[in-house]
């Protein structure tokens, strides 16, 4: 039986006071070398839950994206999020023989999650029956949004440039999508070489999806400025809503946790804005509600001075 703890959040006039978070719920991974674990966050309250399945970024755990995963959890989504392979807590070596699969890997990690819903629903105290499997989300930052991006139709081209196996999962209605790498044609020579799953197509990513940019975020991987993180809108079908945060580079703001080394532009007030979108985004693409998206779309938009600014298609 995982721990089931209540985690303080916020008092909002539309969240519930409690969250619960329970962890590590283990899934059983046959071949995987390790069983998936979990944790899952959910209001104490309420019924037909929506489903958000957040993938990490290169290195953190379940454990990781508090100032979203309790947003989220606080304001009527479970959450749910695995530890990939390549988690620090797990310490794999490099020349582990999985490490070339790890990409494909983290993608059939969550598979396996929307798979056992059943499982997590019975082994975490009081969430029984309570989630709507018919508005089921996929979010993930940076390593994690491209293995998120996979469920909502991207793919991943071979060295002929021909995209490979269509891995879009049509239980998974919507995304957001966070400092998500742009096309492979832009990679520098050693991400090239050491990292070929990171050459996206974006053409048949058609599930709606919110895509989440720094304009100052530079990666070592790309020869290109901060621009290179709005291909996968640029790229990809209609239906599609591009934020950009200004000043955010890759942690936009401080996302993976409070107070954490890998911040380099903590801002509270930036995240705090990433947190609102996103939840009313994602209220709106799952045909919740649309008041709360409107609503912070027309307050950035008629901001004196906007954190950041919104496209779509």
């Amino acid at each position: 039986m995982p721990d089931a703890n209540p985690v303080p959040t916020p008092q909002t006039p539309d969240a519930p006071v409690t969250v619960l978070s329970a962890k590590p719920v283990v899934l059983p991974a046959p071949g995987r070398g390790v069983d998936l674990r979990v944790r899952v966050s959910a209001p104490v309250t309420g019924g037909d839950l929506p489903v958000i399945v957040f993938s990490h970024g290169f290195g953190w755990s379940m454990d990781g994206y508090a100032p979203l995963a309790d947003h989220w959890a606080a304001h009527g989504f479970v959450v749910v999020q695995p530890t990939h392979l390549d988690s620090r807590t797990l310490a794999l070596p490099a020349d582990d023989p999985r490490t070339p699969h790890m990409w494909r890997i983290r993608i059939e990690d969550l598979r396996r999650v929307l798979d056992g819903l059943d499982m997590l629903e019975a082994a975490v105290p009081g969430l029984a029956g309570r989630l709507d499997r018919d508005r089921v989300a996929v979010a993930g930052h940076s390593w994690g949004a491209q293995t998120a991006s996979t469920l909502l139709g991207a793919r991943v081209l071979g060295p002929d440039g021909v995209p490979g196996e269509d891995l879009s999962d049509t239980r998974v209605k919507a995304g957001v999508l966070l400092a998500l790498t742009g096309l492979g044609d832009d990679l520098t020579p050693f991400a090239a070489e050491h990292f070929p799953f990171m050459r996206p197509s974006f053409a048949t990513m058609t599930t709606p999806a919110l895509i989440v940019a720094g304009d100052s975020d530079r990666s070592p991987l790309s020869m290109r400025g901060p621009d290179w993180f709005t291909d996968p809108y640029t790229h990809s079908p209609g239906g599609k809503t591009l934020l950009t945060l200004f000043g955010a580079e890759h942690s936009l703001g401080g996302i993976p946790g409070y107070e954490v080394a890998e911040t380099t532009d903590e801002s509270p007030e930036r995240v705090a804005l990433l947190q609102q979108l996103s939840t009313a985004y994602l209220r709106h693409a799952l045909q919740l509600d649309d008041t709360a998206w409107k609503a912070a779309a027309t307050a950035l938009e008629e901001a004196p001075h906007p954190l950041g600014r919104l496209q779509s298609k």
